[in-house]
């Protein structure tokens, strides 16, 4: 429905061209992460990557390219921000490739599937919805921070009963952040004060972990090992 408010004259109809330049974004990053996964996987690259040492430097740079998106993204020319953008993107595929040694083929595809579908549900209920869902972040982000502290602890406790619980959880707390992100994106789109040179470029990085983290714990849960 296209509304426009008279008494202002500010027109607060959803900005289709937005959301479309931000699904586009996205998917341009995903597309870039599955190639690079791939042929990492296929040329043996991920071996040598895990042999001579690289693997714990790629996530350090991983986590220096997000945290200078997160902070540096409004003093940054669109450009730039592009250009993070898929470098953390093809980061993210020289990572991802250890997923073709541990699930078979079908069941990867399967999962993908499967998230695309559930983030497509969730993200036009967030999109569409008329409640006001501020105060999710209040819960979401400090979930998610308790999260990611407790993952890394379970990485040197190797509690199976404990990762099987944070898998749950954070599979939640990602599932209600594409809620939160395209319910805030519709909020923005027509905020004064806002770069909409480059809003785009900054949902589809907030849409494009919250997909790949939604993927990472369905495989986890219901992948078919090798």
């Amino acid at each position: 429905m296209e509304r426009m408010n008279m008494e202002d004259g500010i027109d607060i109809r959803p900005n289709n061209t937005l959301l479309a330049r931000t699904f586009f974004w996205m998917f341009l990053g995903l597309l870039g992460t599955g190639i690079v996964a791939w042929y990492t996987y296929a040329t043996g690259m991920f071996e040598t990557i895990m042999t001579e040492g690289f693997f714990w430097g790629i996530l350090a740079t991983q986590l220096i390219v997000v945290l200078l998106f997160s902070f540096l993204f409004m003093k940054l020319p669109a450009i730039v921000v592009g250009i993070m953008f898929f470098t953390y993107a093809f980061l993210t595929g020289l990572t991802f490739s250890s997923i073709f040694y541990l699930y078979e083929l079908g069941s990867i595809a399967y999962i993908f599937v499967g998230t695309s579908g559930l983030f497509g549900v969730l993200g036009f209920i967030g999109y569409t919805t008329k409640a006001d869902l501020s105060r999710w972040g209040n819960i979401l982000f400090p979930a998610l921070i308790i999260g990611i502290i407790m993952s890394v602890v379970n990485m040197f406790m190797g509690n199976s009963i404990l990762q099987l619980g944070l898998t749950w959880v954070m599979l939640i707390v990602f599932c209600g952040l594409v809620i939160y992100d395209l319910n805030k994106l519709k909020n923005l789109q027509n905020q004064e004060g806002v770069d909409q040179s480059k809003l785009h470029i900054h949902a589809a990085m907030m849409l494009y972990l919250d997909f790949i983290n939604i993927f990472i714990r369905l495989l986890w849960l219901f992948g078919k090992r090798r």
